[in-house]
């Protein structure tokens, strides 16, 4: 396994650093433009609590691998990172690449606070060493399935591509539509191409299509065939994964960005943290932050008011997230046990659907919230 070095000052060897592992997407297939967010979140946080002391001193500092997108590569990366004594993992975006990444942590007795993966799923059986920020599958999705039913969308058609994480979607979506009158359609982006997808979605007689496939591609072009279809002019396009929260998506499609309701995990208002450390990353990104370089900054505060408590100890960091109360920049960050979900989870995690919006694709407009 080929990893790109650590960002200049991310490594230590002489034991006087607390480290965390940072599990990220840097390179493609990964999702460079979540990973890049992701990983901007994490090193703020851990530049503000190093500017504060510290842990008991110690500078906390964070050992940066990429994942590529690769579950294979995450488990070497997981592997690699305990052999080098880190304290904790925190971080990856890519669902399936999480839950490989999860296993490991969970054989090896490596605490692992996940930032962004929401596949419900995220370790085989019941874990105590895992915990997560973002929201399970579940619970996001039947919000989607709401705000699909109050739009008045009954037929709803998924272009899909083969993936737990899209089959999990697929299934999170049916199973609570079904019971409520909606009918899902499944169309296989595995063998269809953009403009036959068209065909068939125009004989489904489905109102709203769902993007359950990768980005830019096919995403990008299977919304470039739908909005030029005259056919399909009043079909609704949504993305309940949450591709166009990033800029790409608005960069790639232009005025075909706006009206795609999609997921994401903010509050209507954010706290005086929250606006504190949005300004902070809005300088360094460049770009206004996504919901997900707000998950690598409350990841971190996590793990630091964890470690200040507890110490490095990795059985003692496992120990402690039932008892985690740490103000975050969405809200009070608490864990629990949630049925049906093996890890420790952040119950209250504030869900809304958006979208950009058409007059301004820039400006986001919340659609629905959960």
């Amino acid at each position: 396994m080929t990893t790109p070095p650590s960002p200049p000052g991310a490594e230590r060897t002489d034991g006087s650093s607390v480290q965390i592992g940072a599990l990220v997407p840097l390179t493609r297939p990964g999702w460079v433009e979540a990973g890049q967010h992701l990983l901007a979140g994490l090193e703020l946080a851990v530049r503000e609590v190093n500017d504060a002391g510290g842990i008991a001193g110690r500078p906390l500092e964070l050992v940066v691998r990429d994942t590529a997108a690769d579950p294979q590569r995450a488990a070497a990366a997981v592997d690699e990172l305990a052999r080098l004594g880190v304290a904790a993992l925190a971080g990856e975006y890519h669902s399936v690449v999480a839950r490989a990444a999860a296993g490991r942590a969970d054989a090896l007795g490596l605490p692992f606070l996940c930032s962004s993966a929401v596949l419900d799923a995220l370790t085989e059986q019941p874990t105590e060493w895992v915990a997560r920020l973002s929201p399970p599958q579940s619970h996001g999705w039947r919000i989607y399935a709401d705000f699909l039913r109050s739009a008045g969308h009954s037929r709803i058609a998924v272009a899909a591509q083969p993936s737990v994480y899209w089959a999990s979607g697929t299934r999170i979506l049916r199973d609570h539509l079904a019971p409520r009158g909606g009918t899902v359609i499944e169309l296989d982006m595995s063998a269809l191409t953009p403009a036959a997808m068209c065909d068939e979605l125009v004989d489904s007689r489905a109102t709203a299509l769902l993007l359950l496939v990768g980005h830019p591609e096919p995403a990008v072009p299977i919304v470039k065939a739908v909005r030029r279809d005259q056919r399909l002019a009043e079909i609704m396009v949504g993305a309940p994964a949450g591709q166009p929260e990033f800029a790409e998506w608005a960069t790639l499609l232009g005025d075909d960005s706006a009206g795609v309701p999609f997921l994401r995990y903010l509050p209507e208002r954010l706290s005086p943290l929250g606006a504190r450390v949005e300004k902070v990353l809005r300088e360094r990104l460049g770009e206004a932050p996504s919901f997900v370089a707000f998950e690598g900054y409350d990841t971190v505060a996590v793990l630091a008011d964890v470690l200040r408590s507890h110490g490095a100890d990795r059985t003692r960091t496992a120990a402690s997230w039932p008892r985690v109360a740490v103000e975050g920049t969405r809200g009070q960050i608490q864990f629990s046990r949630t049925p049906g979900i093996s890890v420790w989870q952040w119950a209250s995690t504030p869900v809304q659907v958006v979208d950009r919006d058409p007059a301004e694709p820039g400006r986001f407009r919340i659609l629905h919230a959960g």
